[in-house]
């Protein structure tokens, strides 16, 4: 960001951003963007992820953009649009958007000829030839410490969460698709097909530069983070659609944000102005290619991001190919107003799946009840949609 601020600075006289950093959402920073919401003291422009932003929205904090963006609809990922219109109305410009993608030891595969899986079905079966390959190494690992993943796998099979009718909140964290996927992963866990083992540790990381780990199941972000973190793996991965369930297209999403405006703001024009050149202007994807993978929401921007990406990592298939044809193919999805809370309930509910003191298909039936109960707890208005 400090970049993009800079070249923003630099490009005119009117408006001067001041860049304030601080902790990731999760880990305490959308905690301070509410309570500088609730003192009345919040910046002019809040930097939110897609699955925080009815969170936020509820606060009453933010400006509702409709009049002064809805121009830019058409020229957007229609999911990432979409994804800043909790409630029907626009309250922040989309900047990027992260279909999920399978990134996999391409050298590996091609060396104990092993087909790259297309479908679920096959992943499993690939599943078996790595381990019948390699007894000590796993295709990937199920990633029971974060909860966004299993909310990218139940948007992939098409069963959204939440979903708002006749004004009230209808929860639905236990339908038919969430179950599919957590029967499915039940089964690869427990069958020792696929590693249990966190993400995001340097263990992790190198389980994956040793061969002890032939795949990750993420998202556009994985592009930057296998370049930056496994610098000697040049020319050992590849990037392919995530598996469907059987012929369908679909992809899930894992990460993404936004720019919103506080509803306190006195300089909401001169915000505007600098939103509006982060989302869209040529200069963005310029610059994210030079530091980073860069997956603009806007569709401009794509194209620019292509031609700008210095793709020298990755074999196989080229890296935008993938990821711009995923990006075509997110279902309809909605975010409820405790996503991140729930993402916590789920990765605590995930954690004895590890000692089999419980399974991915009951813990989901938990998340239900305990969240359907939290927002209850918060005067909204609730329907249970639970299957059980």
């Amino acid at each position: 960001m400090d970049q993009y601020v800079a070249a923003f600075n630099s490009a005119q006289r009117a408006v001067h951003v001041e860049l304030s950093v601080i902790a990731a959402g999760t880990s305490g920073g959308y905690a301070q963007q509410t309570n500088a919401i609730r003192a009345h003291n919040a910046p002019d422009i809040l930097h939110v992820e897609y699955q925080a932003l009815p969170q936020i929205a509820t606060t009453g904090g933010l400006r509702d953009l409709s009049a002064e963006v809805d121009d830019l609809a058409g020229d957007f990922l229609p999911a990432a649009w979409q994804s800043v219109r909790p409630g029907g109305k626009t309250w922040a410009v989309p900047m990027d958007f992260c279909p999920m993608a399978f990134f996999y030891r391409r050298d590996l595969f091609r060396t104990a000829g092993i087909e790259t899986p297309r479908t679920w079905q096959e992943f499993r079966q690939a599943a078996s030839a790595v381990r019948r390959a390699d007894p000590g190494a796993r295709i990937t690992t199920f990633p029971l410490n974060d909860g966004a993943f299993f909310a990218g796998m139940a948007w992939q099979a098409g069963d959204p969460w939440w979903s708002v009718a006749s004004g009230s909140w209808r929860v639905g964290i236990d339908g038919e698709g969430t179950l599919r996927v957590a029967e499915y992963w039940q089964d690869m866990v427990a069958s020792a097909r696929t590693a249990r083992s966190a993400t995001g540790t340097q263990s992790w990381i190198s389980a994956m530069h040793h061969g002890r780990l032939w795949g990750m199941l993420g998202a556009t972000w994985g592009v930057g983070m296998l370049k930056k973190s496994l610098p000697a793996d040049h020319g050992r991965w590849a990037v392919a659609p995530l598996p469907t369930w059987g012929d369908n297209p679909a992809t899930g999403v894992w990460g993404g944000s936004a720019f919103a405006i506080s509803a306190q703001s006195n300089v909401s024009e001169a915000a505007l102005t600098f939103l509006r050149w982060l989302s869209t202007d040529p200069a963005v994807p310029r610059i994210g290619a030079k530091v980073t993978f860069p997956s603009p929401a806007y569709l401009p921007s794509r194209r620019l991001a292509r031609k700008a990406y210095e793709d020298g990592f990755f074999t196989g298939t080229p890296v935008f190919d993938v990821l711009d044809e995923a990006a075509t193919r997110v279902p309809a999805w909605t975010w409820g107003p405790t996503s991140l809370s729930v993402f916590t309930t789920v990765a605590d509910a995930l954690g004895p799946v590890s000692t089999r003191a419980a399974t991915i298909p009951g813990a989901m039936r938990r998340v239900q009840s305990s969240t359907v109960a939290a927002m209850r707890a918060r005067g909204l208005a609730v329907t249970d949609g639970s299957r059980t």
